[in-house]
């Protein structure tokens, strides 16, 4: 696969983009969330938004290279609001612009940490499956107030700065993936700078959808301290029998 073009030395000029408006509607379908649409100077983000009261910690949520709203998992991305409730965790969940484009999908990742920023999050957390999970690894690279990173079955394309990062970085991957091997995960997480952490799941495919309770706990258990800068337990954990 071609380098990425934020791998190379210099960053290119050209990459701008400004949210000019915002609309948001009732979600019938899910009560309390809303469908938010982001109008940008590069295009429009769709979006839906679990917001929270009384917190300032805020999760946004992407998928992989075909972008989708639900996330791996059985819908995991469905699940986190009730999962982070008790948080006071804000979720958003992000489609892409352009799906599978690298550079413009990191983009609508930052726009959505802005959006969250706008409306009062003070900490910010990304989540990303496969390509999703190396854009979110780039993007936490390039906004400050990113406090921590899950990448999920991630690609290598676009990760090679990630020791750079300078945040907490979990890593999820089936060992039995057969479209990104699990030594993807591996490499990103010999490079990263600590704290880190991997769990690898024997049985869990691409999708994960075998890991999908523990990936629920594991996520409930290490977002809130990472959104709230608490010290995280790191290292490599390999997980037999799901």
């Amino acid at each position: 696969m071609p380098g990425n073009m934020w791998d190379d030395a210099e960053e290119p000029e050209d990459l701008d983009l400004r949210i000019l408006r915002v609309a948001a509607a009732p979600l019938e379908s899910q009560p309390g969330a809303l469908r938010i649409r982001l109008e940008t100077t590069r295009g429009t983000i769709d979006g839906i938004l679990h917001p929270v009261e009384g917190g300032t910690a805020a999760l946004v949520c992407v998928g992989g290279a075909m972008g989708g709203l639900d996330g791996p998992a059985d819908r995991l991305y469905a699940r986190l609001p009730a999962l982070l409730e008790a948080a006071r965790v804000t979720v958003l969940r992000l489609d892409y612009r352009q799906p599978n484009v690298f550079e413009e999908c990191v983009l609508d990742v930052l726009a959505g940490c802005s959006f969250l920023r706008g409306i009062g999050a003070e900490e910010l957390a990304l989540v990303g499956h496969s390509f999703g999970g190396a854009v979110v690894i780039k993007a936490a690279e390039l906004h400050p107030a990113v406090r921590g990173v899950v990448a999920m079955s991630p690609q290598l394309y676009g990760t090679a700065d990630v020791e750079t990062l300078g945040r907490p970085l979990l890593l999820i991957h089936g060992m039995a993936d057969s479209v990104l091997s699990h030594e993807a995960s591996e490499d990103i997480y010999r490079r990263a700078s600590e704290p880190k952490r991997i769990a690898l799941y024997a049985e869990a495919g691409h999708s994960l959808i075998q890991a999908r309770d523990d990936i629920d706990r594991l996520l409930a258990e290490w977002l809130p301290p990472a959104l709230a800068g608490a010290p995280l337990e790191g290292g490599r954990e390999e997980r037999g029998m799901l």
